[in-house]
């Protein structure tokens, strides 16, 4: 009796740990694969996936001391940011571009990543922030984007699945997650776009770029963006715009991978290496310049190898 008290009295965290570690022990349904690769996944017939948390007295404030959410120099664990993601809408469709380099500090961890989340053939989210956050919410909001399909057998809105994405890290909120994901798609609406952070913002809009080359890449996208672009106008937008942020940018680079959703769900458009498009271009592609985005312009006239053009006055 004493040990039934002792497990159920009390409401601070300290508490709850407790009757949480106590749960998992009695119940024999919990596997060691809920805390491992299918840790939620594997475990959604049984409720709403639980994570082990800090065995503190207030576990979201002791990862706010120890972490830089309030940009503490001196905090012991550092989330280093580092990438470009786009998406903007046009009268074609959504144009989803981003940088494929993942970074630890100054350090290149990865210049293969694929930092779109293709959640369903007409949904697709970007990654920013914590790689592991974002891969593991945006998979898991893709299950419940097909349980509602099941449901209530029509496709989830747009504006339905980034509310869920929403409401679903916000009640982790001060926990250490680290996210800045757009949800790009198509539905009765037509295309629509929405940004998400791990605080529970959402914002509905028509052009964002988030991560830190996004500055960057704003310089180009606000240049050169307009709602009546054509699909290969629109496709050069998003590519030149990683460009200028992998060129300028030391946490963003390596290739541009290009998505366009339309109608019918979304297309991958192609992988574009940065190093290729500052010399030679994207090649053969419609509505490219056909020579490099950053070399032949300012190299042009300047050398006596390459010289100026001389125009013949009458």
């Amino acid at each position: 009796m004493n040990s039934l008290i002792q497990r159920y009295a009390g409401s601070s965290a300290a508490s709850q740990q407790r009757r949480n570690v106590s749960t998992v022990d009695d119940d024999d349904e919990f596997s060691d694969a809920m805390w491992g690769s299918e840790a939620g996944f594997g475990s959604l017939a049984k409720g709403v996936p639980s994570f082990m948390v800090p065995s503190v007295p207030d576990p979201a404030a002791f990862l706010r001391l120890h972490t830089d959410d309030h940009a503490d120099p001196s905090c012991k664990i550092k989330i280093q940011h580092g990438t470009t993601t786009l998406a903007f809408r046009f009268q074609g469709g959504v144009i989803v571009a981003v940088d494929s380099r993942a970074t630890a500090g100054s350090y290149v961890a990865s210049g293969t990543v694929k930092k779109v989340i293709e959640i369903n053939p007409y949904l697709l989210g970007t990654m920013a922030g914590g790689a592991a956050d974002c891969q593991y919410w945006e998979t898991y909001l893709g299950m419940h984007c097909r349980l509602h399909e099941l449901r209530n057998r029509e496709r989830i809105s747009v504006s339905a699945a980034s509310k869920y994405l929403s409401n679903l890290v916000y009640s982790y909120k001060g926990m250490g997650l680290s996210m800045g994901t757009m949800i790009c798609g198509w539905d009765k609406t037509g295309p629509a776009l929405f940004y998400v952070d791990s605080d529970g913002t959402r914002l509905k809009g028509d052009l964002f770029s988030v991560g830190s080359g996004s500055t960057f890449a704003y310089g180009v996208l606000d240049q050169g963006y307009r709602w009546d672009l054509t699909d290969e106008e629109a496709q050069e937008l998003g590519r030149r715009s990683i460009y200028a942020a992998g060129h300028r940018d030391a946490f963003s680079g390596n290739t541009c991978n290009l998505y366009h959703v339309k109608e019918h769900g979304w297309d991958f458009i192609g992988n574009y290496d940065i190093t290729t498009l500052h010399y030679d271009g994207p090649g053969n592609v419609s509505g490219s310049p056909g020579h490099g985005y950053g070399y032949e312009i300012r190299v042009e006239g300047q050398t006596s190898a390459n010289p100026p053009e001389v125009v013949a006055q009458a």
